[in-house]
């Protein structure tokens, strides 16, 4: 069958309404009424409405216009597609947290889940306690489940989330150092000579990681590596009972200190700041739920410096 032919003979949807108007009505000037049109443009509706369905369709009686038993046949499919039709203009319903069931899975590192999570799963446990959240790893997987949507969000420092996604920047990241407060050489000051001659822990995943290593070849620093980590899990406990000193992003830095009573410096070392952002895939941008999800991560996460900035997208 030619498609294209087909869709040539398509019927208007003006004159689908006439044929449902008139089967209810029985009269051309309440249709024209209906309508908000003339009569002699109705007239010219139903007699093109006529040869394109090959039927007269309906008659005229003492008792007004009356189908023909073509018309009966063909009223269901006509009432039908009108609702089809209809149902592509209605809006989304909106999100309601308080009822949702939804699932959401956010694309996040280890650091956040630190950082973030706790607050994030308070939050939208008081407003939406239907809905569950999952954490999922941020990898070279990650724009697939986005675009998929296998997941709903990412969080992080995502540089290859490019075409095709959208992003919003929560909060600048510079760099710290974390010690035991009862380091035996490292006083009120940590300066560039001390940060060389310590032991040091290395996180050696992230794209963070990557930034700072990048930072101290440029600055001809070597740190003395004795323990690499994958993540930060465990590393607050060896900062504590250990000599060694952990570089690490300022918001993680501050809050493992904050609960294992560590001392935090200022890294000496110039190395570059970044931002977290969330990212989304183009998508999904408005969809109902993810929409508020965004809206729940911007009002918790996002710094007083960069709020109300634009959402940046990076669409091709």
């Amino acid at each position: 069958m030619d498609t294209n032919q087909t869709d040539a003979n398509l019927l208007d949807v003006k004159h689908l309404r006439l044929f449902d108007l008139l089967y209810s009505t029985h009269s051309v000037t309440r249709c024209s009424e209906l309508l908000g049109q003339c009569q002699p443009t109705v007239s010219i509706w139903l007699s093109k409405l006529r040869k394109e369905l090959g039927d007269p369709l309906f008659i005229r009686t003492a008792d007004g216009m009356q189908a023909t038993p073509r018309a009966d046949e063909l009223i269901v499919s006509v009432r039908a597609a009108l609702d089809a039709l209809r149902q592509l203009t209605v809006p989304e319903p909106a999100f309601d947290p308080a009822q949702s069931h939804r699932h959401f899975r956010i694309c996040m590192t280890d650091a956040s889940h630190i950082t973030l999570l706790p607050q994030l799963l308070a939050h939208v446990r008081a407003l939406a306690p239907g809905t569950t959240l999952e954490a999922a790893h941020i990898d070279e997987k990650s724009a697939e489940a986005l675009q998929s949507g296998e997941a709903d969000l990412a969080i992080g420092l995502v540089p290859w989330l490019e075409s095709g996604f959208y992003q919003q920047t929560l909060f600048p990241q510079d760099w710290v150092c974390l010690v035991n407060p009862r380091h035996p050489r490292i006083g009120e000051t940590l300066d560039t000579p001390a940060y060389q001659k310590e032991g040091h822990i290395e996180i050696v995943s992230g794209t963070g990681s990557g930034l700072l290593k990048a930072a101290l070849e440029q600055h001809h620093i070597r740190r003395k590596i004795v323990l690499a980590l994958p993540g930060f899990l465990g590393l607050a406990t060896v900062v504590a009972s250990t000599d060694l000193v952990a570089t690490l992003p300022r918001h993680i830095g501050e809050t493992l200190a904050q609960i294992n009573g560590l001392r935090v410096f200022t890294c000496p070392v110039a190395i570059p700041g970044f931002t977290v952002k969330q990212h989304w895939h183009a998508r999904f941008h408005n969809d109902a739920g993810n929409l508020w999800l965004r809206g729940v991560c911007a009002s918790l996460f996002m710094d007083r410096k960069v709020r109300g900035a634009a959402t940046k997208d990076k669409l091709p």
